[in-house]
Formats: C-alpha cells, sequence, structure tokens
C-alpha cells in the first residue's frame, strides 16, 4: 500500500504541479497581488479541483467517449477564460505600493478549474493507472481523491507563494510590466500546447 500511495503521490504531483495555465495563473497572480489578494483566487481554483475529482469519478470518461464533442467545448470555453485571466494579470495596475482591488477572485478561480480540460484528463489518467488498492472500489476512490486534494493544495500554494517571492522585481515599473506580459503570455502558450496539441 505505501508503494501504491508513494506512486500516486508523485504522479499527482506532476501532473498538477508542472507548470501549466493553473500554476502559471497562480504565480502570476501571487507576483502581481501577493499571497493575500491571490488566497480567494487559490481558494476557488481548489474547489474547482474538487469538483473535477467527483465528475472525473461520476463518470466524465463515459459522457466524453458518448459525446465527444463536449471536450471541444470544455476546451475551447476554457481556453477562452484562460485568456480572460491572462488579460487581467498583463494589465494590471503598476502600482505595487497602494492596494490593488482587481485580483483574480474566488469565483475566476473556480471557474477556471471547473472548465479546464487539463484537470479533467489528469484525473482520468490517476484514476485509471494510480486508483489505490481497497476491497471497496468507493474507498478507493474517496482515499485517492482525498490525497489529489492534499497534494494540489500544496503545489497549488507554493505557485502563489513563488508569485509572491519575484514580488519585489516588480519595483521597477518596466520590469514589471514585462513580467506581468511574459506570465500572461505563457498562460496562452500552455493552454494551447496543454489543450490542442
Amino acid at each position: 500500500m505505501i508503494e501504491s500511495i508513494a506512486s500516486l503521490m508523485l504522479a499527482t504531483t506532476l501532473l498538477l504541479g508542472s507548470p501549466g495555465p493553473v500554476p502559471i495563473a497562480l504565480a502570476a497572480t501571487g507576483a502581481t497581488f501577493g499571497i493575500k489578494q491571490g488566497t480567494p483566487f487559490l481558494m476557488g481554483i481548489l474547489l474547482g479541483l474538487l469538483v473535477a475529482i467527483i465528475v472525473t469519478t461520476l463518470g466524465l470518461s463515459t459522457l466524453l467517449s458518448v459525446y465527444p464533442n463536449v471536450k471541444v467545448i470544455c476546451q475551447t470555453i476554457g481556453g477562452l477564460y484562460f485568456c480572460f485571466i491572462a488579460y487581467k494579470i498583463a494589465t494590471a495596475p503598476l502600482v505595487i505600493d497602494k492596494e490593488i482591488h482587481h485580483a483574480p477572485s474566488f469565483q475566476d478561480g473556480f471557474i477556471l478549474n471547473l472548465i479546464n480540460p487539463k484537470a479533467y484528463a489528469a484525473f482520468l489518467a490517476i484514476f485509471s493507472q494510480f486508483l489505490l488498492p481497497f476491497e471497496l472500489s468507493w474507498i478507493s476512490y474517496i482515499s485517492t481523491g482525498l490525497i489529489c486534494m492534499l497534494i494540489a493544495m500544496v503545489v497549488d500554494s507554493l505557485w502563489l507563494i513563488f508569485g509572491r517571492l519575484i514580488k519585489p522585481l516588480f519595483t521597477h515599473p518596466r520590469l514589471a510590466r514585462i513580467i506581468r506580459v511574459s506570465f500572461a503570455l505563457l498562460m496562452v502558450l500552455s493552454v494551447i500546447y496543454s489543450q490542442y496539441l
């Protein structure tokens, strides 16, 4: 069982923690707005992820196999919403010393993961390959989902903190704009790469 848990933890860390649209959005939010203002966004992302876990365990794979067009619709909506968040980050005010009231919200984070096909794909892979081996299948799914959520909480928080650590670079207006626009472009490119290539 310990080996199964270790494999699950490693796979989840790699799938959820590797640079992608959500981690980059968290880092950009931490760098632009700080941890305090970025926390509601983080909480929304985690709740959206929990919904993705539940929906995946309840048979998303069956739905996508019956209606393959649903995946394309989710990818398109998700990609557009990621672009919206990227725009908010790229165009945030450059004044760092004053409080900024336009950080991505709890709702933004929730919607991001709710319509993020990468999250569903990650959990389909996890539940099909790393499901913990309990005698009762519902215990396997619940325990696997709980470990995934705990790891997501850690890795997503680390991305937000990483963003905050580079925030001092934002004291130089030109450098701050370059970093924000770079994060926004990375978000858009990661969406294109992870969903369409």
